[in-house]
């Protein structure tokens, strides 16, 4: 893909993924300091909150949001950055570790259900059930015909939440293993982040090819019309935080949530 053309970010339907096509620092402002793009964030954040509120008010449907990178992609970034205007009362963030307890004893997708979101509710996954054809896949956890098969089982389990009255985005957030390695490096440097540094994923570092190939799977055989899956150049953070509201707010703007009516008749409230 030429440096100068538009780069998709929305994956279609039965597409075949290859990162490489993906340029990680694509942006479509050549000025990252525009005041412009702060003024559209901005914008973008203000519009979110207030369709935020319709949501909830409405209390019919939901958004699942789904986060998914390489380690040190910006995921808590992202959460920080584009959500964190957002009401508690009806926003809320799960996180998915290494199964364990209950978890480890049920099916994969046992532990998400148990959190996908409420009438009227926004929920950001930050990871999620793709740790089971990702992770569960690298590192040999399950046979080859278990994770393939897991493909099928999540656009089921997707499709069953959308048809629930569920709306459903999902964001890979792309670096390059060059922009990993600094942020690495800056969590060495920086001893106020040394809390986020692990041996782990340093390993997982070593993986980096096996990853790339199993989020190419991902992203191609559970990419659907009614969960899409969204590739975010994620090396510029301006640029990651502009698309991921962007693209939240056009799906809310789409789903046009409503006030309902009000259950008295306001006219004849007096105040005394």
């Amino acid at each position: 893909m030429s440096k100068n053309s538009k780069q998709p970010l929305r994956i279609e339907p039965g597409a075949k993924v290859r990162l490489k096509d993906f340029d990680p620092d694509y942006h479509d402002n050549p000025y990252p300091d525009d005041p412009k793009l702060a003024d559209t964030l901005a914008k973008d954040l203000k519009r979110m909150a207030v369709l935020q509120e319709r949501l909830w008010a409405e209390h019919r449907r939901s958004l699942l949001i789904v986060l998914q990178a390489m380690d040190a992609g910006g995921k808590d970034g992202t959460i920080k950055h584009v959500m964190s205007g957002l009401n508690p009362q009806s926003c809320r963030v799960a996180s998915f570790k290494k199964p364990a307890g209950m978890e480890a004893e049920r099916d994969f997708l046992w532990r998400i259900h148990r959190v996908t979101p409420a009438q009227g509710e926004i929920v950001i996954f930050n990871r999620s059930h793709y740790e089971d054809v990702l992770i569960a896949r690298v590192h040999k956890l399950v046979p080859k015909s278990v994770w393939k098969g897991r493909y099928e089982h999540i656009n089921n389990f997707e499709k069953h939440l959308v048809d629930s009255g569920a709306e459903i985005l999902k964001f890979f957030l792309h670096v390059s293993k060059d922009e990993q390695r600094q942020r690495f490096q800056e969590r060495l440097d920086d001893p106020d982040k040394h809390w986020k540094l692990s041996e782990a994923d340093f390993a997982e570092r070593e993986r980096w090819n096996d990853y790339q190939e199993a989020f190419e799977d991902a992203l191609s055989e559970c990419s659907t019309e009614w969960a899409p899956w969204y590739v975010i150049p994620a090396n510029r953070k301006w640029f990651r935080n502009y698309a991921v509201a962007g693209a939240i707010v056009d799906k809310l703007e789409g789903m046009d949530p409503q006030f309902p009516p009000p259950q008295v008749d306001v006219s004849k409230l007096v105040l005394r």
